[in-house]
């Protein structure tokens, strides 16, 4: 398709990119890269944005036709700030002036005299992004849809440019004349101010506009997600082949003695887009309760509470948020499954995106909906790619063994496509991974408007809601009120969920989505029973909390006993009360306690298994494993066992204790801890017939250890210690102790109490402020994008802004390599020249947080030492940048000469402190 009889000579002969590829020559004309923006963007637009996110565009816009002709204008006009002197006379990245003359030349052949003769003064204050929200606006365009375009590089900045072009003209029209307003400027002034109107006006015919003024104004978010569809739009149009794949061409450049007219638009389009190979969108199909969705999808019949809130959901006329309160081991994941399909039907999203609380979950959260899925692409007969979320997804098996969207002919698949990378890794339809890839929607970022983007099209599901402290949930609060803003559906899951934040989440996703506060005070947010469901349904939040007659669950009874003994006496407790055999976990709050302790069983004859955050990568996922395949799910169990380990065990392990030691924890970790206690219904040794809850770590009442209050608030041991009981209910007593602990209405007359209450507010609004910083602003009502991003975290790296998201120092993670008789090997015994370069980077683990003070010296003294003793590494794309701590032959290193490290593939990292010889 030829496009020539409608593009001025003059604008065809202005480059968008050049390159010197092995001595040839190469560019793409400006008019070619905006078509090429323009047919990418109107795609995005037709086959991969929701339906769900088009309806609710088309509310602010009029109609679907409008939306068409809007995001076409941005397309074809985004990189108009590119027909400027200041961008036409840039030098090429590498230096080739031959290629910087020859395309000049071509411009001054089209009587743009002298061009190749001008100095300009100032020309990196008109970024072309800048400069085309510039003359757009110059032109009528309102600002909201100008500051897309100012914006399309990841930040529209802080202002409005309304003096940009009266203060540079030189970098608009050649000289510091102004053709705009004196008509004896000279003629080639005039040129410049013509061609941009040319393409301007090019581009409203394109879209279908007649006028400027039929152009419309958007409110913020809806610009933020217009933005982040022409920023996806860009990048697609500007790669010239599919990833390192130089076999696989998407939109390449032209050698230099061709020209605009030799292109064929169309043939080039649809070979990118058949190139680009993303897959279909998922079109989900209404939920039939006719036939049980559960024995549809899993082969099982509906337990009663699943089939009561699947019937529930069907029911809601305009689903926002679902909230479901149950007990572990309920199938809360099955029940999420199937609300995933009725929202996505409801609200017509193509995608999910599940987060949870750790790297963990997340992996073991990844088999589960892989199988879900699969099914949802047979039904479809299509593709579907999918993507793990987060640091360490590459070492998932799992995960790299799914086939690659390029090399896969047959359909019915689920995929990975290279594609969605880095910042666009957000925008596969299909994702699980960490909570932080939402959180980091609320973090001021550029190119935070790709991450809208992405959720925009998904049913957002968040897992273990619990495990969220303080400061994090100041970022996930911010993120559903902008999720509600968007109308995206969400599901909320928790066995143990405060009242308050239950309120705060239905209070911040209505918020979002309606610009003012629910009303308070209804029913709704006192509720305590449990399992509870909960459903914003349009402005009603409607409540299910009466499952009588509906409930499987039979109750249990817990006997709780609180115990204080030293270490070597509670060893013996536990062999003790294991002696005629069982599994007994110990949870407790710190690694370096779990390793005490588990070098006290090691001396004796039973089976040990420690897990807990300081193992190297592949080593925990083996642990892992194990524990599934001794006391998980219909596996055959051992005689005896002891398993101890920190918060990890606490979370997403379906596995099972005969009897469960638990440090002291705030009242809805420890219920979380203790449903890997009697989880399945299996035959056990008669001593543990009924299921033992022995709590550690109460000295007295406020008094709980420097160790346990440095992890947990201690106005909130204090109130757990308070209300637990010899006994509790399961799952009746859940609700009530949670909501006692965190109701502040429910402080009983404790001493020490009151002072310990006034510190945990402290740190919460300590918490607030401190994430204020950054924090994205709730949606405005202004109709622009400036100050947007304003005070962002522009340049952090994805590592730093998860690690603000956290509030948790930026850590230290390094690669263990053992040295012994001048040969280096990988912990487990292999010789690192036999092992890839993807094998040994997997041997990574973090540094405990005690180094971290004088953290920068040790960076650079392992930097030292990496270039020296691995220089090959910087050129490896799995090692590049990584470092290397060398143990010796027992496993040991020094570390600034103050730190000893010993690692143990038993008991993970550990980290003692030399002792001063002063």
């Amino acid at each position: 398709m030829k496009e020539n009889k409608k593009v001025n000579l003059m604008a065809r002969n202005m480059w968008a990119k050049k390159s010197n590829e092995d001595g040839k020559q190469l560019w793409l004309p400006l008019m070619a890269h905006l078509i090429d923006a323009e047919n990418t963007i109107g795609w995005l637009l037709n086959h991969w944005l929701s339906e769900g996110t088009k309806s609710w565009f088309v509310e602010g816009v009029g109609d679907e036709d409008e939306l068409r002709k809007l995001v076409k204008f941005l397309g074809i006009t985004h990189d108009i700030g590119k027909a400027t002197p200041a961008f036409q006379t840039i030098p090429s990245y590498n230096g080739d002036k031959e290629l910087d003359n020859e395309l000049i030349d071509k411009l001054v052949q089209s009587k743009f005299i002298d061009l190749d003769q001008i100095s300009l003064s100032f020309p990196r204050k008109s970024p072309h992004a800048m400069a085309g929200e510039a003359i757009l606006e110059d032109l009528g365009v309102p600002e909201s849809i100008g500051s897309i375009i100012g914006g399309h590089h990841g930040d529209a900045g802080e202002n409005v440019p309304y003096n940009q072009i009266n203060d540079y003209r030189a970098n608009y029209y050649q000289y510091d004349k102004d053709p705009r307003s004196d008509s004896s400027v000279p003629e080639v002034c005039k040129m410049w101010r013509n061609v941009q109107k040319e393409i301007f006006e090019y581009g409203l015919s394109r879209a279908g506009y007649q006028s400027v003024k039929d152009i419309p104004n958007v409110n913020q978010s809806r610009a933020v997600v217009l933005e982040g569809l022409l920023i996806t739009a860009d990048w697609f149009a500007s790669s010239e082949f599919l990833g390192n794949d130089r076999s696989k061409k998407l939109f390449p450049l032209i050698s230099l003695d061709k020209n605009f007219d030799d292109i064929d638009f169309q043939a080039r389009f649809e070979n990118a887009i058949e190139t680009w190979n993303i897959g279909e969108n998922w079109e989900p199909k209404k939920v039939s309760l006719e036939e049980d969705p559960y024995r549809k999808r899993w082969g099982f019949n509906a337990r009663p509470v699943q089939r009561v809130i699947t019937e529930t959901i069907d029911q809601a006329n305009d689903p926002g948020m679902v909230i479901i309160e149950a007990p572990m081991g309920l199938g809360k994941t099955e029940i999420s499954l199937v609300a995933t399909e009725q929202l996505a039907y409801a609200t017509k999203r193509s995608g999910l995106f599940w987060g949870l609380p750790t790297q963990a979950t997340s992996n073991a959260m990844f088999n589960r909906v892989l199988s879900w899925l699969e099914t949802l692409a047979k039904d479809q007969n299509e593709n579907f790619p999918f993507k793990l979320l987060h640091g360490k997804a590459q070492f998932n098996s799992d995960y790299e063994n799914l086939p690659n969207a390029s090399n896969i002919e047959d359909t019915g698949a689920v995929v990975v496509n290279d594609w969605f990378s880095g910042k666009k890794s957000t925008l596969a339809n299909f994702t699980v991974g960490t909570i932080d890839m939402l959180l980091l929607m609320a973090l001021k970022q550029k190119h935070l408007f790709l991450r809208h983007l992405g959720f925009n099209n998904k049913v957002v599901v968040i897992d273990e809601v619990h495990a969220y402290d303080a400061y994090m949930s100041q970022y996930l609060y911010m993120a559903i009120e902008w999720l509600g803003a968007y109308r995206v559906p969400m599901v909320i899951l928790s066995a143990t969920l405060p009242k308050e934040k239950r309120q705060e989440l239905i209070a911040s996703y209505y918020r979002g989505k309606y610009g003012k506060s629910i009303g308070v005070g209804g029913d709704w947010t006192k509720s305590q029973a449990y399992p509870l469901l909960t459903v914003l349904d349009g402005t009603e939040v409607k409540q299910v909390s009466n499952f009588a007659g509906h409930s499987d669950q039979k109750p249990v009874t817990l006997e709780v006993e609180r115990i204080n003994l030293e270490d070597e006496e509670l060893v013996q407790s536990i062999l003790s009360e294991i002696a005629g055999g069982g599994v007994a976990g110990v949870i407790v709050n710190t690694v370096k306690r779990a390793q005490a302790l588990a070098e006290l069983v090691d001396k004796e004859d039973v089976e040990l298994i420690v897990l807990h955050s300081a193992f190297l990568a592949p080593e925990r996922t083996q642990i892992e494993k194990y524990l599934q395949s001794k006391i998980g799910k219909d596996v055959q169990r051992p005689k005896k066992m002891v398993v101890i380990g920190t918060q990890v065990l606490e979370q997403s392990l379906d596995i099972d204790f005969d009897v469960l030691y638990t440090d002291i924890s705030p009242m809805d970790l420890l219920l979380q801890r203790a449903g890997r206690l009697h989880r399945h219904a299996i035959k056990r040794p008669d001593k543990f017939k009924d299921p033992k809850l022995y709590v550690m770590g109460i000295e007295s009442m406020g008094n709980y250890g420097s160790g346990n209050e440095a992890i947990y608030e201690k106005y909130l041991l204090m109130k757990t210690d308070y209300y637990l009981n010899d006994q509790i209910n399961l799952p009746k007593d859940i609700s009530n102790l949670v909501q006692a602990v965190y109701d502040k209405e429910n402080d009983p007359e404790v001493e020490g109490l009151e002072e310990a209450r006034d510190e945990f507010e402290t740190h919460l609004a300590d918490s607030e402020t401190k994430a204020q910083a950054f924090r994205l602003k709730r949606p405005s009502k202004r109709n622009n994008l400036h100050g947007w991003l304003g005070n962002s975290h522009s340049k952090v790296d994805d590592q730093k802004a998860q690690a603000a998201v956290r509030d948790i120092k930026e850590t230290l993670e390094v690669i263990l390599i053992q040295e012994k008789k001048d040969h280096t090997f990988l912990i487990d015994g292999r010789p690192i020249e036999k092992c890839s370069d993807k094998e040994i980077a997997e041997q990574i683990i973090r540094l405990p947080a005690a180094i971290y003070y004088d953290v920068d010296k040790i960076i650079n003294d392992l930097e030292t030492s990496t270039r020296k003793y691995f220089p090959r590494w910087e050129s490896s794309k799995w090692l590049k940048g990584e470092l290397a701590v060398k143990l010796d032959e027992n496993f040991n290193a020094t570390i600034n000469q103050k730190w000893n490290l010993n690692y143990s593939p038993k008991f993970g990292l550990k980290l003692t402190k030399e002792e001063s010889n002063e």
